[in-house]
């Protein structure tokens, strides 16, 4: 016997799928404008741009203004890149335009659906940013969509670390803006700490579509984005205390590794007294305890956590004699960050680094409080539903789950558990020979590049051909990911190429033209 709640949804349908229904007659009205759009010249759309622009600050709603917009979009994309987008493409703009998050399938071509709702809300002359997971992909969707917006007649700029100061001025100034979350924090902790109004990048938080929206105001929501300036050099304390943590046994501290902390136990303590006596670092008669200890506490505590808490490879790499961190959710080096409270400085003593200056907060922010500045908020991914409840009550989001065009094709197996790393690492190789002995790209996933590495020799002694793509090659980053998709390829990768990557079957053809033509 059927519950009244399945009942319900057997006959009204759930809450999504009255959603979706809602939205068909809006789409229905985008598809009979198209006719209209596909007579007019490249200027006719650029012209019907400027007439919506008109309409849209004299006070019209971009409710109203919707329909044709929409179709203007989606004649420009279709010129500029032969895309024409589909139904369901243009629902998961509907969504994003009224302020909710649209979860939509890999390969569904969320890049697309997002120029819909930015190319409307630009139209109001207030800007648009539209948020993506790191450097690489927004430079790569500015430039791509960018052929889009040039067509409507709009201009579309890209912010990237280390931009020049008047270029990344003047991106800011376009009608759309791509940029990661990290930079968009950091230049709004820098415009507030500016002395002039001339001086800074965002004019105002207007609207906003954040891809991989889960990561980013999730995942991330609370990690704090620092500016820092120098404090007091002690590299000397830094050196000498890096030098007695090895003497520590298991014994005399507690690790607590999902906090990322450490605590020294009594016999710790103890043992640690006698150590700093013997080297001159802590005066005869004082102990840990005593208030003129806290800077030797605090060095201490810093030390054992750069030895026991961060690994070379994982959580950064020294590059050029710096300590260059590696972001945990893209796997990508951050220059130019680092760690505070001195523990940068303990890492640095560690790897035998030149030892740069502490630190001391100057602004922080969160990507929490920073988004919710936005006066409208929107996001795409794949994966949304299962944070459904954090989004609505923090954000004011709702998720919607768009349908795909096409049945899904993909299968996806259920994981493989194995006692030991050595039985995984076997099983990864044999499958990876299965499927390369049929033709198919293989593209590995990895948590860390001495993960990476240590899979890479593992197909080198199998005489397996393979691409490796971490923090140490990001240079080659757009090659390794343009081939990864070729007849019989191997890419190993660490999160690098994880979300937002498009690897193209058959291999990027545009970046086999552009190769051919550069030789």
């Amino acid at each position: 016997m059927l519950g009244i709640g399945t009942l319900a949804k057997k006959v009204f349908g759930t809450p999504n799928d009255r959603k979706i229904k809602a939205t068909r007659p809006l789409v229905d009205r985008i598809t009979a404008l198209e006719p209209e759009y596909e007579k007019l010249s490249d200027e006719g759309l650029v012209e019907k741009t400027r007439s919506l622009q008109q309409r849209a600050q004299a006070g019209e709603t971009l409710e109203a203004l919707l329909p044709e917009a929409f179709a203007n979009c989606r004649e420009a994309a279709r010129r500029a890149l032969g895309l024409r987008a589909f139904d369901v493409q243009l629902m998961g703009g509907i969504f994003l335009h009224e302020g909710n998050i649209s979860e939509m399938k890999t390969g569904e071509g969320k890049t697309l659906v997002a120029t819909f709702p930015a190319y409307l809300n630009a139209l109001t002359g207030k800007g648009v940013h539209i948020v993506t997971v790191n450097d690489y992909l927004a430079r790569r969707d500015s430039e791509w969509m960018g052929k889009v917006y040039s067509a409507l007649g709009m201009t579309t700029g890209v912010v990237y670390p280390q931009q020049p100061e008047a270029e990344k001025h003047d991106a800011y100034r376009c009608d759309i803006t791509y940029a990661t979350n990290n930079e968009l924090g950091f230049d709004y902790l820098r415009d507030n700490m500016k002395s002039e109004l001339s001086e800074i990048y965002q004019r105002n938080h207007n609207f906003a579509v954040v891809d991989e929206v889960d990561s980013i105001l999730v995942d991330e929501a609370r990690t704090p984005l620092i500016i820092s300036g120098p404090s007091q050099d002690r590299s000397e304390l830094y050196i000498a205390i890096n030098k007695l943590i090895p003497d520590l046994e298991e014994t005399h501290f507690a690790l607590d590794e999902k906090t990322r902390n450490v605590t020294y136990t009594d016999e710790g303590n103890d043992f640690l007294e006698e150590l700093l006596k013997t080297h001159d670092l802590l005066p005869e008669g004082q102990s840990l305890y005593d208030p003129e200890s806290t800077t030797i506490v605090h060095h201490v505590n810093q030390g054992l956590r750069a030895h026991k808490l961060f690994t070379c490879d994982k959580d950064y790499i020294v590059r050029n004699g710096e300590v260059v961190l590696i972001d945990e959710f893209t796997g990508r080096m951050m220059s130019g960050r680092r760690l505070s409270d001195g523990l940068h400085q303990a890492i640095e003593a560690k790897e035998g680094c030149p030892i740069q200056a502490e630190n001391v907060t100057l602004a922080s922010v969160t990507f929490q409080n920073y988004f919710r500045l936005y006066n409208r908020l929107s996001g795409m991914t794949g994966t949304a539903l299962t944070e459904a409840e954090e989004f609505a009550e923090i954000y004011g989001l709702g998720v919607i789950e768009v349908p795909t065009n096409q049945p899904i094709a993909r299968i996806d197996e259920d994981d493989r558990v194995y006692r030991t790393a050595t039985e995984k690492n076997q099983a990864i190789v044999d499958e990876i020979k299965i499927a390369n002995g049929k033709g198919q790209p293989v593209l590995v996933g990895t948590t860390s590049i001495e993960k990476s590495e240590f899979l890479s020799e593992m197909l080198k002694k199998e005489n397996l051909e393979h691409n490796v793509l971490n923090a140490r090659q990001h240079e080659q980053e757009a090659e390794i990911i343009g081939d990864a998709g070729k007849l019989s390829a191997i890419t190993i990768a660490t999160n690098m190429a994880g979300r937002g990557t498009d690897i193209q079957l058959g291999g990027n053809v545009e970046m086999k033209v552009q190769a051919a033509l550069s030789k």
